[in-house]
């Protein structure tokens, strides 16, 4: 909301106050001023010039030669405006004058002729084009005829003006009026307010014999009001209404539609004014439109509409989409002699709904969304009315066509002072609070500390105590409030057992030699269901999609990290990045229903890409490139860390490649992959080998747990035993480590594969792996004999569980 310094003044005295300080205050009580800037600053020694003579110049033939009486003396100026003529009244810069920018004017010769100052438009002045009466954007500003010649332009055309833009909360639409801003000013100061009156002359025809108004939906339109208005010349508006106008950012139409402006503004409430002419009836009839009904609105565009959409008719085919824009047929032209004024009150949900499906965000859709004032809607009418007739030479027709089954009543709130100090922990009085709601203009009723407060319509965010205790807060002054350190022992803060694992995990990946990625949560519907692990797919039943997209590239939440990922490794590949390796622990959204109606499933992952080379030595001719191994490597050393026991089992997952891929398990659970992505998924996202990984974290948490960090470094020695192992190609070396662990009992400590061996000297489909065991008992030295049995029973269980054979 911009609000004009001088407008204000029409209702509240200011003056005893700089605008930096009234903002400080304003912002104090609870609405933030987000900018404060002057309307047009830097303007001058400009003045109002009468144009004698316009001839044109003897050189050029564009440009114009005039003679312009500034008061005091007649100045010769040279002007190159389309619109310049004898007899006008313009703003003009004299020698010496300073405009926006630091412009300076000074005596000139132009062609060979010379001229003594400059012809301004508004835009020289400092107006923004967009807010310039269309008939004055291409050329001069022209003043009326009553303008003193001589007379500073800065006072006319309110260029001394200074805007306060305040930052509007949804629950303050009070404040999207100059008089509700007159209100919360008029409390923090504790000034009377000054309300505008709205008298006029109503004619003896009735506006009744000539329109009836009838309403479909009352609960979309409690409230319809048309007024008759005849005899109306079109033109424009008042310089003052224009100005103020322009200084709350809006473009001056002609009278007819400025004065409905200007009434928004000032009341708050929207206005609509129709060709009556063009109306095409003489009943106007509210109701929802049909599905696939049409109207083309006040932009030009045509609306295709449904039965969600509230419609103002003329019976019998939309002429208004109601609350947010009226259409073509019956517009406000030059030509137009009588109009129908609307005054209503819409239902903000239903005036949200239209404006959110066309896309249409106007003055008064948005305050009707916010909510007006009931019992300003039909004053509304009768202020626009009273200005129609003073600055459009019209006839008001007497009464006014109405529908009414609007809600008058003012809400009823019950304070006690006792309970507003304990909650403020204040020393409050009664009678201070009896004088702040005097301030803000409540009713109200007291007995003794129990205030009954009839909170106005125009307040509809008071509605509960709560409410009531902000406005007592905000009115008595924040910094007035009593502050405290806090009482009792303190205690350090400290991290959670997730934020400690997520630590953990990052600077150990971080130590690997991994740098973090945080990508969009957000991908295509494509990508939304590539690369998923197992056990997220067969959870899944749909994806869930957003209604309103910014794109399609981020129109569905995401069910894996991994798509996302490689799209960023790609693209740091495309820029010689050769060597990438990335991690990220975010989130996945998984819904279990057909129709989301309720919120997906947040799911915590760690996942990770790689890349290129791994290990690089150039002087010892040394590298070693991504692969399995390594990815299968960095992720053991992490659960190790973690104390989590890991197996790792072949398999198969959509999009990884068939022969390199590992599913993950804690004992029977699965918790995710591992392994190289497909050679046509490369080829999709252009890539060389990489290899990934994807982990369910939130099963990791659930699982882990701390242990000792410490253990004693053994007292006696160790014994290392080597065994190598023929068996069926098909047997995973994973299978017979575990194997082994079982069957050598406690004693074994470690056991580490050091070869894989299949070729010469083996059976066609065999294989030879071979394991070092280590042996050791931190309380004694083991005996061979201990060493031997142990042995003994591993190659009698490898035998009989996977039918190996020693290697001779």
């Amino acid at each position: 909301m911009f609000v004009s310094l001088n407008w204000l003044k029409n209702y509240v005295d200011i003056d005893q106050l700089s605008p930096e300080d009234l903002a400080e205050r304003i912002t104090k009580s609870g609405i933030e001023v987000e900018g404060l800037e002057r309307f047009a600053n830097g303007v001058n020694n400009v003045v109002v010039g009468y144009v004698e003579s316009c001839e044109k110049h003897p050189n050029a033939d564009k440009l114009n030669l005039c003679q312009v009486n500034v008061g005091e003396e007649t100045l010769q100026i040279i002007c190159g405006a389309p619109n310049i003529a004898q007899g006008q009244k313009v703003a003009v810069a004299k020698p010496g004058a300073v405009l926006p920018g630091n412009f300076k004017i000074k005596k000139a010769k132009l062609r060979g002729v010379e001229s003594n100052g400059m012809i301004c438009s508004l835009q020289e002045l400092g107006v923004e084009e967009k807010f310039v009466p269309k008939e004055f954007a291409s050329g001069i500003f022209v003043f009326s005829e009553d303008a003193e010649t001589g007379a500073d332009v800065t006072e006319l055309l309110n260029l001394d003006d200074i805007i306060i833009e305040l930052g509007l909360t949804p629950n303050r639409s009070d404040a999207l009026s100059m008089l509700g801003v007159a209100y919360e000013v008029a409390a923090i100061l504790d000034v009377p307010i000054r309300l505008p009156h709205t008298n006029y002359h109503a004619a003896e025809e009735k506006t009744g014999d000539h329109v009836a108004v009838k309403v479909e939906a009352s609960e979309q339109n409690p409230y319809y009001g048309a007024f008759l208005v005849k005899d109306v010349k079109v033109g424009a508006s008042p310089l003052w209404m224009r100005n103020f106008l322009m200084a709350a950012g809006i473009r001056p139409i002609n009278n007819v539609v400025d004065i409905t402006n200007y009434v928004l503004l000032e009341y708050g409430q929207p206005l609509h004014a129709f060709d009556y002419d063009k109306f095409g009836s003489n009943e106007v009839v509210v109701r929802m439109a049909n599905d696939g009904e049409t109207i083309v609105t006040l932009d030009e565009q045509e609306r295709t509409l449904s039965s969600e959409h509230l419609v103002i008719t003329n019976g019998k085919e939309p002429v208004a989409l109601a609350g947010v824009m009226g259409g073509t047929e019956t517009e406000v032209s030059d030509k137009t002699s009588t109009v129908l004024l609307e005054a209503a009150y819409f239902d903000g949900q239903t005036v949200r709904k239209a404006s959110k499906a066309f896309d249409l965000r106007s003055e008064a859709s948005n305050r009707f969304e916010k909510g007006v004032d009931p019992n300003r809607v039909r004053k509304a009418g009768e202020k626009a009315c009273q200005l129609l007739e003073k600055y459009a030479d019209a006839t008001i027709l007497a009464g006014v066509a109405e529908f009414d089954q609007l809600d008058y009543t003012e809400k009823t709130v019950t304070i006690w002072t006792s309970t507003i100090n304990d909650r403020l922990g204040t020393d409050i009085s009664n009678d201070q609070i009896a004088d702040i709601l005097r301030k803000l203009h409540f009713n109200f009723e007291q007995d003794g500390e129990t205030f009954t407060v009839y909170a106005p319509t125009r307040r509809q965010d008071i509605v509960i105590f709560e409410d009531m205790v902000e406005e007592i807060a905000r009115i008595y002054g924040y910094d007035n409030l009593p502050f405290t350190l806090p009482s009792g022992g303190s205690q350090a803060g400290g991290l959670t057992k997730q934020q400690e694992l997520k630590r953990h995990v990052k600077r150990f990946l971080e130590g690997a030699g991994l740098s973090e990625t945080v990508t969009y949560s957000l991908t295509t519907k494509d990508r939304a269901t590539q690369l998923l692990s197992p056990e997220v797919a067969s959870d899944l039943v749909s994806t869930v999609s957003l209604a309103m997209p910014m794109s399609e590239e981020h129109s569905t939440l995401r069910l894996s990290i991994l798509p996302e990922m490689l799209a960023s490794v790609a693209y740091n590949l495309a820029r010689k990045q050769s060597n990438v390796a990335y991690y990220e622990l975010g989130s996945i959204f998984i819904s279990k229903e057909e129709k989301v109606s309720q919120q997906p499933v947040e799911k915590l992952r760690l996942a990770g890409a790689l890349t290129g080379e791994w290990l690089t030595h150039p002087w010892q001719q040394e590298k070693k490139s991504v692969d399995f191994f390594v990815v299968k490597g960095i992720l053991e050393a992490l659960f190790d860390s973690l104390n989590v026991e890991v197996t790792f089992t072949q398999a198969k997952v959509d999009g990884m490649h068939p022969g390199r891929t590992a599913s993950l398990y804690i004992g029977d659970r699965a918790i995710g992959f591992a392994g190289q992505i497909h050679p046509q998924v490369q080829k999709e996202y252009d890539l060389k080998d990489t290899f990934v990984f994807d982990i369910d974290f939130d099963y990791i948490l659930e699982v882990h747990e701390n242990q000792p960090s410490f253990a004693a470094v053994p007292r006696y020695p160790s014994v290392t035993r080597d065994i190598a192992l023929v068996v069926d190609e098909t047997v995973q070396a994973g299978a017979l480590q575990a194997t082994i662990a079982e069957a050598g009992g406690k004693l074994v400590k470690d056991i580490q594969v050091f070869d894989v061996y299949q070729g010469e000297h083996l059976t066609e489909g065999k294989k030879s792996i071979a394991f070092s065991l280590f042996y050791q008992d931190p309380a004694r030295t083991l005996t061979d004999e201990e060493v031997e049995a142990s042995y003994q029973a591993i190659l009698a269980a490898v035998a009989d569980q996977h039918q190996a054979e020693l290697r001779g």
